[in-house]
């Protein structure tokens, strides 16, 4: 059983990585390439229900001191069928929304998966690297998926450089490992010396936080928009951003064993679940408002990671990722039905498809954590645990817990009433301001999103149940406190009265908080245009200067080759004929002595035996 579980270990990664690479490659399989994609989605589904339950552990070596090791356990085993379960369904409703280059964007999706799995069974740094660094790489291909509009290729490229500038943390990370004689598995680096344990953690959190898409890094998530849909809905649910969550959790006792980490990472969690939702309710676009909501609410699992609930971060992350997946998907089914995502386009929408409006309001009523929605329940498990360690971190997240209700609000309310038949043609004049609507939605997509609404509704409350005490005794110890009932009913009342103060008052929408705090511009200033500006400059200096030293190395190679050839006609070759010319004279002076006559034989040796012996007088 071991054997097969562990090759079932390794195909969950190799299948979707191999596939999607040979779709990626070979173009020309279009015809084929969405059923082959939702086929090996599929089966990396059940391989990943799998190994959830075998629990699987393979390790090959790799580099000295490290070995390639993969490995599911409680908390992957969380991860790893959402990321494969979310990929498939993305993919289904690719499937009616991607017309052109197909086999690259279904490729891409699988490779985007596989190295996602990767980084989410990674026990070592070198593998967390290898996961990390080509899951970064795949993300900026997805986001810059249409390649021919500059905009997207430039958004992309944002979100490619500020979280590459965030992941120098994990080199630096890895490197105070070896140093602090720990080792680089993620479960040995707290028992580093003092010193180099600090340093690590800096460099987890850092690489974490820019993943997680935490202040200040938060505004790449907004790039990250000009993606198509489906890869919005993967990237901002199951993969990429809430990875960065998930490695914090992961490394739980690194943060509290430095005791500063842990204090740091919960106050950036909860500061960014409060501003980010303070952004999230400025948006004018249903896009930006949930990139801006995925950003608030990956702040609570941050919390989570930093007030030791490591069971709550992990079940908060899981009914988000089915809440977001839904709402994203919803988003990208109207912008291709409507040709926009504007709010003010999608009044009263969800009536028009009444499957697609019923699923889109279970998910914006788990993200405002009315009761007994996922996001209601898992919300409150980690604000009762952060109750337990901070008053005034429990206040913070109460407040930003309250902001989730009020951009929640905004959505639902937008969505839902009806529309007054002479403002009808005002909204009608917003379709179409970013491409040609469709006007229907394929019956294809619907399923998925009813999948995903009854995961929005249903996962997060598995918390208050006796499988969800036995998870976070695996998780967070025997000593672990369950939600608390107090805090559940305070939340929900709460959530509730939000949402009846935003069905009568539209929330301010100051500039500040729509332009993402200005943190965008900051980036570019700071970050991306040095970044682009020295790329610049390093490339005139290979231009001016490494280019012009190679050819002039070329040159001068070939002119002295030119000397040697020179050299070698004229005097090696001459030297050589000289030697040629004496030595074929010396063998025609030796041919005129051999006459065949006897008698000159006698003569000759007559005359060299007499040598011999004058020779041999004079010597004595």
């Amino acid at each position: 059983m071991n054997g097969v579980s562990e090759v079932l270990l390794w195909g969950l990664v190799l299948v979707p990585a191999l596939v999607g690479a040979g779709l990626v490659l070979t173009p020309r399989v279009e015809s084929i390439a969405v059923k082959a994609s939702i086929t090996t989605a599929g089966l990396t589904s059940l391989v990943a229900l799998a190994v959830a339950l075998l629990r699987p552990r393979v390790s090959i070596p790799f580099v000295v001191g490290a070995d390639f090791g993969l490995k599911v356990d409680t908390l992957s085993a969380l991860l790893v069928p959402t990321i494969a379960f979310i990929t498939t369904l993305a993919l289904v409703v690719a499937a009616a929304e991607i017309e052109r280059a197909k086999a690259r964007f279904h490729g891409l999706m699988l490779l985007f998966c596989a190295f996602a799995l990767l980084t989410a069974t990674a026990t070592t740094l070198p593998t967390l690297l290898f996961g990390w660094e080509l899951m970064g790489a795949t993300s900026y291909a997805l986001i810059g998926f249409w390649w021919r509009e500059q905009d997207r290729v430039s958004a992309g490229l944002t979100a490619f450089v500020t979280t590459r500038s965030a992941d120098l943390g994990l080199y630096v990370a890895a490197a105070a490992a070896l140093a602090g004689g720990a080792g680089l598995g993620l479960t040995e680096l707290a028992n580093a010396s003092s010193g180099w344990r600090d340093v690590i953690a800096a460099g987890v959190v850092l690489a974490a936080l820019g993943k997680a898409a935490q202040l200040p890094f938060s505004f790449w998530l907004s790039s990250a928009m000009a993606g198509p849909s489906p890869v919005s809905a993967l990237l901002h649910s199951a993969a990429m951003v809430a990875l960065g969550g998930y490695l914090l959790l992961r490394v739980e006792p690194l943060l509290a064993a430095t005791g500063w980490a842990a204090t740091a990472t919960a106050w950036v969690g909860g500061l960014t679940a409060l501003v980010l939702g303070v952004v999230a309710i400025a948006q004018r676009d249903l896009k930006q408002l949930l990139a801006a909501s995925t950003a608030a609410q990956l702040g609570f699992v941050v919390l989570a990671a930093g007030v030791g609930s490591v069971s709550g971060g992990a079940a908060h992350l899981v009914g988000h990722a089915f809440t977001k997946a839904l709402l994203f998907l919803v988003a990208g089914i109207w912008l291709t039905a409507l040709g926009t995502k504007s709010l003010i386009g999608l009044r009263g929408i969800a009536r028009r498809w009444p499957v697609v409006g019923i699923t889109a309001a279970v998910g914006a009523l788990s993200l405002a954590g009315i009761a007994p929605l996922s996001l209601w329940a898992t919300k409150d498990t980690v604000l009762t645990a952060t109750l337990e360690e901070s008053w005034a971190l429990y206040a913070l997240g109460l407040a930003a817990s309250i902001l989730s209700a009020g951009y929640a609000g905004k959505f639902l309310f937008v969505i839902w009433p009806r529309v007054p038949a002479g403002s009808a043609p005002r909204i009608a004049a917003e379709y179409d301001t970013e491409q040609t609507g469709t006007r229907t939605v394929h019956d294809i997509a619907k399923t998925p999103l009813v999948v995903l609404a009854i995961g929005a509704a249903m996962v997060g409350i598995l918390t208050l149940a006796p499988v969800g005490q036995q998870l976070a005794q695996a998780l967070d110890g025997p000593e672990v406190v369950g939600a608390g009932v107090v805090e559940l009913v305070v939340s929900g009342v709460l959530a509730v009265a939000v949402l009846v103060l935003m069905s009568r008052w539209s929330p301010p929408e100051p500039a500040w908080a729509r332009h993402w705090l200005g943190l965008e511009a900051a980036s570019r200033a700071l970050i991306l245009e040095p970044t682009l500006r020295l790329a610049h400059i390093l490339g005139r200096f290979d231009d001016r200067v490494l280019d012009r030293t190679v050819e002039g190395v070329a040159v001068a190679t070939l002119k002295a080759a030119d000397r040697l050839d020179r050299t070698d006609d004229i005097r090696v070759d001459g030297a050589v004929r000289w030697t040629v010319g004496r030595v074929r004279r010396l063998a025609d002076a030796a041919r005129r002595s051999q006459t065949g006559l006897v008698h000159q034989y006698y003569l000759q040796s007559t005359v060299v035996l007499a040598a011999g012996f004058l020779l041999l007088l004079t010597v004595r």
